[in-house]
């Protein structure tokens, strides 16, 4: 009673607090050195009819602060410009912006022609087609249709192709066959699934150019601007604000910058009433929610086979249920000393049962409706799930328990990221990159697995690869796994996941597919052969996101400077082989287009053959036994995606495998 009573306090004196800042602050007055109203009125370069307003602005004129950084727009005569790009045309209502090279597409001299400008709000959406422009090639043997470029002019890149990629294509890494290459998003019209570059015209597709996004969130705070009679623009920094007539401007909109204290009385005096009103309204929400928590966790019991939302989920699960007591001795009162680690959504224990097994036990940091749906996620993949490179779940305790905790097998011997760049990992002791190979190798395995079984991880990173005594692979932590239908191909979900990680296709278009994984996976493989966390701020700006980094140094060919040396890349050429077979291939599961990333069990099979060094990758070493096995079946996919058995020639220092991707195209739901 005393906490609820400090809480309601607590909240009373936030909103009061909240309160009183919103109506007694003054509105922000222009000085003359500042935006103002008349400034950022929208603008139209001479002879066209592209509007131009928040997010984007025209440089100069007392207008850089009439729209957001990264969206600077220059006008050269009658055209509107995007960097190097001509706007063919602006929607405010849909946030997208239609860009066109202004070359000539018949005679293409520069193959940085579609480079855009740097902005991390504007991106294209991955569903599209691609065109892959290439450039200095030394093998012209490609293994799909291509059209040679004609061009006199072109004396620089003077054996340059065209190819169509559709949406399932995996282009070759650039270091392996062309000097460069330029991917440009096109827009087919009608069915194009068969189409090829024999099919169309390349000329008339760049012609038509192609659709951005910007996902800004200050987009909604524009709105009420505008509503209110005002300008968007921003202060010197980032941070929104609304220009209005007679030389005020406010964080907000215009109608909170009248700057009279008549207003400012009745708005005390409405608000001093809503204050109330909210107050009432928040404590009913408060009773009803932990009423409807209770009725959700009445009816567990310590057995098994009475949880009630397994029940309502028509699914029965067979997990032994644990007290919250035998926990508690199990990992003496969940001591400092037995504390493996922690996480995002709690902190794991070792602990000892009195029948002598090991476990680790991780003990959920809230118990709210949130955590408890997290823990029966993990609960229901895991009792669904049997493969000796996941981590097994020994039981769970009850939700009507006092706290949410959940008994895995204990795996001795840390995580991937202690041994490659973390407590247990130093200059003497390099993890040799056999025992990586083996690594990456087994966490392919899992994932495929879990593709299969039409699971999605969703946060895969060395901190979830376990390793045993014997360096074998446990993949762990489910709270963010999703069972996938059978007949979509993403589920619409909020991005989650841990910084570095996280699929840049599933960040912006908030679709989650099994390629999600795939980009995580890709980020591992870096991170094995570079000894380099995913994220690091000491380092330089550009090296920040490793991914970033890798991407870069593998387009320049510079392997010397992204594997670790301490692996024996200079020195053994065996090593040298596999660590830039596993790089390039680290450099597909990274492409930003999703529908370019290999599927997981093709990447499996590619680093199989990567260790054997052979292009039957149907046999392989099984690192836990020591003999050769076969390898488990592979996930089946349509037989109807394209390039399913294409050939991919690697960089002189590899191998040529097998190589082929796949893609989809039902629509998926999410609730």
């Amino acid at each position: 009673m005393d906490l609820q009573c400090t809480y309601t306090r607590g909240f009373v004196c936030t909103m009061f607090y909240i309160f009183f800042i919103a109506i007694l602050k003054d509105p922000v007055k222009s000085s003359p050195n500042e935006v103002s109203y008349e400034a950022c009125e929208p603008y139209h370069c001479r002879g066209n009819r592209v509007n131009i307003s928040y997010p984007f602005y025209i440089h100069g004129d007392r207008r850089d602060l009439c729209g957001y950084p990264g969206f600077e727009i220059t006008c050269e005569g009658p055209k509107t410009m995007y960097g190097s790009f001509s706007v063919k045309s602006i929607s405010y209502n849909e946030s997208s912006i239609e860009l066109v090279s202004p070359q000539d597409p018949s005679c293409i001299t520069d193959p940085s022609f579609y480079i855009l400008p740097e902005n991390i709000f504007l991106k294209k959406c991955a569903s599209l087609p691609n065109l892959v422009f290439s450039y200095n090639c030394t093998n012209a043997s490609f293994p799909f249709p291509t059209s040679t470029l004609n061009c006199t002019s072109n004396v620089t890149y003077n054996s340059s192709v065209a190819l169509l990629l559709k949406p399932a294509g995996t282009p070759p890494p650039p270091s392996v066959l062309c000097q460069f290459f330029t991917m440009v998003p096109v827009q087919l019209e009608g069915r194009f699934s068969n189409q090829t570059i024999e099919d169309v015209d390349y000329k008339m597709l760049l012609e038509k150019g192609f659709r951005l996004r910007w996902d800004l969130f200050t987009d909604k705070k524009c709105i009420g601007c505008q509503e209110s009679g005002g300008r968007c623009g921003r202060l010197r920094d980032t941070d929104f604000l609304c220009y209005c007539p007679h030389g005020f401007s406010h964080p907000k909109d215009c109608n909170s910058s009248d700057g009279g204290g008549r207003w400012r009385k009745i708005g005390l005096g409405i608000g001093v009433g809503s204050l109330i009103i909210i107050f009432l309204s928040h404590m009913i929400y408060l009773k009803r929610k932990n009423a409807s928590l209770k009725f959700r966790l009445r009816n567990s019991t310590s057995h098994p086979q009475s949880n009630s939302d397994m029940e309502e989920r028509n699914v029965s699960f067979e997990v032994p249920i644990f007290n919250s007591t035998e926990l508690e001795e199990a990992t003496n009162n969940f001591a400092a000393s037995n504390e493996l680690g922690d996480g995002g959504f709690g902190t794991v224990y070792y602990g000892k049962l009195p029948d002598a097994r090991e476990v680790a036990v991780k003990r959920l940091y809230e118990r709210n409706y949130r955590r408890v749906k997290q823990f029966m996620n993990e609960v229901e993949i895991l009792t669904r799930l049997q493969h000796k490179n996941l981590v097994s779940l020994y039981g769970c305790t009850s939700r009507h328990s006092r706290e949410l905790l959940l008994v895995y097998e204990y795996i001795s011997n840390g995580t991937v990221a202690d041994h490659i760049h973390g407590k247990r990992a130093n200059s003497f002791t390099t993890l040799p990159w056999q025992i990586r190979m083996g690594i990456a190798i087994e966490t392919a395995t899992a994932l495929a697995y879990l593709h299969a079984s039409g699971i999605v991880h969703r946060d895969v990173k060395t901190n979830n690869i376990l390793l045993d005594k014997n360096f074998g692979v446990k993949v762990a932590d489910f709270g963010l796994s999703r069972l996938f239908p059978n007949d979509v191909s993403h589920i619409s979900t909020a991005p989650q996941g841990t910084p570095g990680y996280v699929d840049p296709n599933y960040h912006w278009c908030y679709q989650l597919t099994e390629k999600s994984d795939v980009y995580s996976f890709g980020v591992v493989l870096i991170e094995l052969v570079s000894s380099k966390p995913a994220v690091d701020i000491s380092r330089e700006r550009d090296e920040i996101n490793l991914a970033d980094f890798a991407i870069n140094k593998i387009q320049i060919c510079a392997f010397g400077e992204l594997i670790d040396p301490n692996l024996g890349f200079e020195s053994d050429s065996e090593i040298n082989r596999m660590t830039t077979s596993v790089a390039e291939l680290a450099f597909l599961c990274l492409q930003q287009d999703k529908e370019m990333r290999p599927p997981m069990d093709e990447v499996l099979e590619e680093l199989k053959a990567i260790a054997c060094n052979e292009n039957d990758a149907d046999i392989f070493v099984d690192v836990d036994e020591g003999e050769v096995v076969l390898a488990p079946p592979s996930p089946d996919y349509d037989d109807s995606q394209l390039l399913k058995t294409m050939q991919l020639t690697h960089s002189p220092v590899s191998v040529t495998q097998k190589w082929g991707s796949s893609g989809s195209s039902a629509p998926g739901v999410d609730i």
